[in-house]
Formats: C-alpha cells, structure tokens, sequence
C-alpha cells in the first residue's frame, strides 16, 4: 500500500512540477511578444525556447529558479536576430534583444 501513496505523491510533485513549467514559458512567450510588439519588431517562430535554468534566490531570499528562454525576431522581415527573457521565480526579470536590453525589473 505504501508503494502506492509513494507513486501518488511522485504523480503529483511531476504535475505541479510540469504546472509551474507551463506558467514560466507562457510568462517568457508575453514577456517575447510585448516586446517585440513595443519596439516594431516580428516575433519569429512565435514562441521562445528553453535555455538554461539555476537555482537562484528571489527578492525576498527564498530559493527560486532562474530560467532562460530564448527566441527569434527580425527587424526587417529577412534577418534572423536572437532575444531572450530570463525569469527568476515566476515573474520576469529582463527580456534583452540583441545588443539592447528592452526591460529589467529593479532589484
């Protein structure tokens, strides 16, 4: 009975898990999209990709995971040029495109 309760709890900690992944990429594709939006600029592929992640500690000192997406966006239709979005905990710390950074959430 106990291997039983054990797969439920793992069941659950995967789903919540998986949860919290969905928000941060739909969190990093607005973040994408409002930027490239604001500057004129055409979000390619319409989406952002998973970069990297690190355990980090958020504004308050808990532990948070800081993740990175990446994405594609052109500035006149033929070029391809790389942003990216990085997400400390579930809100959204800077979105950067190209050389430029476009937003930075202060410290």
């Amino acid at each position: 009975m106990s291997g039983l309760l054990y797969l439920a709890l793992l069941g659950g900690v995967l789903a919540l898990a998986w949860k919290v992944n969905v928000e941060a990429r739909t969190a990093a594709n607005e973040a994408a999209h409002d930027a490239c939006e604001r500057d004129g600029l055409q979000l390619l592929d319409g989406t952002v990709a998973f970069k990297s992640w690190r355990v980090d500690r958020d504004r308050r000192g808990r532990v948070a995971l800081r993740r990175t997406y990446v994405f594609d966006y052109s500035d006149d239709g033929t070029s391809r040029r790389q942003g990216f979005v990085i997400l400390r905990g579930r809100e959204v710390e800077i979105v950067g495109l190209g050389p430029t950074l476009v937003h930075a959430k202060s410290a």
